[in-house]
This record gives structure tokens, sequence and C-alpha cells, in this order.
């Protein structure tokens, strides 16, 4: 894999800013880190994303999260490790990144508002729309993760 352009966020930076300051007040929403974290992972798994699952498999095992709930993650549904409130933002992450699949159904929204109120709803959706734009900046130009805490293929 090669890089497509060479510090792509250095070429916006009016852009980046913008984001940076999107995620700053996700951050401040109220909005559990872990959970904030669960979000990203997923999306980025979704995605494909291999430069932002390093990032917040890294970021959230700082802040504490267990390696065994960061591998089930692609299994959530069938998994007992994740909360009520996991599972709702779990539901509606893969819901609105999928969402030429899956219309944003009801059943998802339902989940969400059963554990979100309406300004986390908000927030969460905002994290989600953040979450897919970095995806698909990474992806687009190729951005390549460290190569640390693996083991280059033979």
């Amino acid at each position: 894999m090669t890089q497509r352009l060479d510090a792509p966020f250095k070429l916006a930076p009016e852009s980046y800013k913008a984001m940076a300051a999107l995620e700053a007040a996700i951050k401040a929403s109220g909005l559990e880190h872990s959970l904030i974290e669960l979000v990203k992972m997923r999306a980025s798994q979704i995605n494909g994303c291999a430069f932002c699952i390093h990032m917040h498999a890294t970021d959230a095992r700082k802040a504490g999260e267990t390696e065994m709930r960061l591998h089930m993650l692609n299994a959530w549904r069938e998994s007992t490790f994740y909360t009520p409130r996991e599972r709702a933002a779990l539901a509606w992450t893969e819901s609105l990144t999928l969402i030429a699949a899956t219309g944003a159904p009801d059943k998802d929204y339902d989940m969400l508002k059963s554990e979100f109120n309406e300004s986390e709803q908000v927030n969460l959706t905002l994290l989600i729309g953040a979450i897919n734009a970095w995806n698909r900046l990474a992806i687009g130009f190729r951005l390549a993760h460290p190569k640390e805490g693996g083991r280059a293929a033979a």
C-alpha cells in the first residue's frame, strides 16, 4: 500500500481545525470516553480503516479498555460484554455507517431512544458522522498505521 498524499491534514488546515473542533465538542459532550472509543472502533472495523482501528484500539487500551472487549467488538451482538447503552450505540453506529443499506431503521432508533436522551442522540450521531469522515480520509489517502505492536507479514 502506497500513501497517496503526504500529510493530508496539513494541506487543508482550516478544514482539519473544524474537524478537530467537532472532536473536542463530542469529547466534552458528556458521552463516556469508553463509549466514544467503541463507536470509533466499530465504524472503523466496518469501513476497513486500519489506520483508525490502530489509533482507537491504542487509545481505548490506554483509557483502560480490556483486550477481550476490543477483540469481541466485531461480534458484539453475540457477546455479553457490552451494556445495553453500548449495544444501542453500536447498533446506531452500524445503522448509520451502512446507511445506504439500512436506511436507519426504527428498531435501531428505538434502541437508541431507550438509552440516550435527545442531546446525547445528536452528539452520538455527530460522532458517527465524524469517524466515518476520518475513515474516508485515511482510507482514501492510504494512511499507514504505525508499525509498533504488530508483526510484519513474512
